[in-house]
């Protein structure tokens, strides 16, 4: 009952955080403003909204699709990331450990300097190539790692490692060959949510609703592997099928998230974590509160990125990496000590 109450309030914080964040920016909006116009919106379409056209454009166009966006994304990372350090059984497991962030960073890197800029499907052709690389990636990690006992934890990590380092030395590379799209590279390693539209929340919207469906229903089959491999299949549970579907699922949602945010670290890895700490490892609660909590870390983090420097935004990936760097910091010492 507690933490249905507390997942509940977690719920209307996130809410008021997402009103607030809206107000911000080079022209303050106020609260009251906002809750009309998105409730003239719900009631009556865009047509409906009574409020000024430049206010319209600001709220509905520019702010709103952004913080809806990296809410989603801040979500399905957070979700990846606990249900990584299931499978993996490690705490320090993020969705990146199979080599997702490299292979999306080297799908973006080609797309920059060699594709024209253009739309295809709503979506630029650099956010297409970065899902495409990052599928293709993981794809590649699972089959070398798969063995005839099925996917072997230790060496896709290990294969996750190795195809990562590759793929930073390529991209590497291409940068000091083409120098002059350099910093668009970059800048999209760095992560940003900087001028997404409704496009890309639609693109994020279907598969964070099947993410939290699919990772959910599996909660319970989850808290039974995190007891042992052996002991979860003495208990009837199909550990192979299991952690094969929940890596591939992952790997997918955590490929959507790359492609439209670019590289985001250590919201994967802190939040399910910290979560873990406070309230166990029950993972019907843990998921739903990684999915609650994920995206008020990622909504500040990204408040923070856009109004840190009056005319000028830092990336979003910077702020989550000053800011989960010393607690990763923290959280290792704490797992070396219980090693001991």
């Amino acid at each position: 009952m507690k933490k249905n109450l507390f997942l509940s309030l977690s719920c209307v914080v996130l809410l008021a955080l997402m009103v607030y964040a809206v107000t911000l920016g080079s022209v303050y909006i106020k609260p009251e403003l906002i809750l009309r116009s998105i409730l003239e919106w719900i009631k009556y379409g865009m047509d409906g909204v009574t409020c000024d056209d430049s206010i319209r454009f600001i709220i509905f166009e520019v702010r709103l699709p952004r913080i809806i966006l990296a809410v989603l994304t801040g979500s399905l990372l957070s979700m990846a990331g606990a249900v990584y350090q299931a499978i993996f059984q490690n705490p320090m497991a993020d969705p990146y450990v199979i080599g997702i962030s490299s292979g999306a960073a080297f799908g973006a890197t080609i797309a920059i300097i060699f594709l024209p800029p253009m739309m295809l499907l709503g979506n630029s052709i650099v956010s297409l190539a970065a899902f495409l690389s990052a599928i293709l990636t993981s794809i590649l990690v699972y089959f070398i790692s798969k063995t005839k006992r099925g996917v072997d934890t230790f060496s896709l990590l290990l294969t996750g490692v190795v195809i990562s380092t590759v793929l930073s030395s390529f991209i590497s590379l291409m940068m000091l060959a083409h120098k002059d799209e350099a910093m668009k590279i970059m800048t999209w390693t760095m992560g940003s949510f900087n001028a997404k539209s409704w496009n890309h929340v639609l693109t994020i919207l279907i598969p964070t609703v099947i993410g939290i469906f699919f990772t959910i229903y599996h909660g319970k089959d989850l808290n039974i592997l995190v007891m042992g491999e052996e002991e979860a299949m003495t208990m009837g549970l199909d550990t192979k099928r299991l952690k094969r579907n929940m890596l591939l699922i992952c790997a997918l949602l955590t490929s959507i998230a790359v492609s439209v945010s670019g590289i985001i670290g250590f919201v994967g890895l802190i939040v399910p974590h910290f979560i873990r700490l406070i309230f166990g490892s029950e993972h019907k609660f843990l998921l739903k509160a990684s999915f609650v909590f994920g995206a008020i870390f990622m909504l500040l983090s990204d408040t923070i990125a856009r109004s840190l420097i009056d005319g000028f935004e830092v990336p979003v990936g910077i702020i989550t990496s000053l800011i989960g760097g010393p607690l990763f910091l923290i959280l290792l010492v704490r797992y070396r000590r219980n090693l001991k």
